[in-house]
C-alpha cells in the first residue's frame, strides 16, 4: 500500500514556510489506517518490549491501536500542564518553537523496555525528548516507531544509537 496516496501536504501551516503533512485522510480511510497499525504490530509483536509510549497528540492516534495488538501497556507523553500527578518533564525543540513534555513518574518503571510512538520524525527533538524521558525513569528505549520521516530536516542523525522505523520518507 502507497501511503504517501492517504497524506495531504499543506503549505505554510501552521506558520510560514513550513510544509505540514496532514495524515487526517490516512486515519479516514479504514484499510490504510490498519496498514500502518498491522504493520508495526507485525515489526514489533514479537520483540522484547514491555510498554509502548505515545507522544501527543497524533502518536496517540497510532500507538493506542498498537499497544493493544501487542497486548502492552500505553503511556502517554503529554504537553506541559495536562498531567495531574508527580511528572518528569523535559524541553525540546521543535522545527518552529519550543514545548515541555511530560510523563507521569509511575507510568515508566526503572527496566522497562519502551517503544516510543509517534507520528513523524522532523527534527527529532520531540522524540529525544521522549528518549529523555524513558532514560530518567531508567528503562531502556528499544525503539522509535514513525509513520512518516522528513529527511531534509534530518532529525534522524539527533537519535543515533536508537532503532528508528519508519514507514514512509518525504
Amino acid at each position: 500500500m502507497n501511503l504517501k496516496d492517504y497524506i495531504r501536504s499543506i503549505e505554510d501551516f501552521p506558520k510560514p514556510g513550513i510544509l505540514f503533512r496532514d495524515i487526517t485522510p490516512l486515519m479516514m480511510n479504514a484499510d490504510a489506517f490498519a496498514y500502518v497499525v498491522d504493520t508495526f504490530a507485525d515489526h514489533y509483536g514479537g520483540s522484547n518490549i514491555s510498554t509502548v509510549m505515545a507522544i501527543e497528540a497524533r502518536g496517540f492516534l497510532l500507538a493506542a491501536p498498537l499497544a493493544y495488538r501487542i497486548r502492552k501497556p500505553l503511556v502517554l507523553a503529554r504537553k506541559e500542564g495536562k498531567l495531574p500527578a508527580e511528572s518528569y518533564r523535559t524541553e525540546y525543540s521543535l522545527e518552529y518553537g519550543t514545548n515541555v513534555v511530560e510523563v507521569h513518574r509511575d507510568s515508566v518503571r526503572a527496566g522497562d523496555n519502551v517503544l516510543i510512538v509517534d507520528d513523524v520524525l522532523a527534527t527529532g527533538g520531540t522524540l529525544a525528548a521522549a528518549i529523555q524521558l524513558v532514560e530518567q525513569a531508567g528503562a531502556n528505549v528499544e525503539g522509535l516507531a514513525l509513520l512518516m520521516e522528513l529527511t531534509a530536516l534530518e532529525g534522524r542523525e539527533h537519535l543515533a544509537g536508537y532503532e528508528v522505523f519508519t514507514l514512509m520518507q518525504y
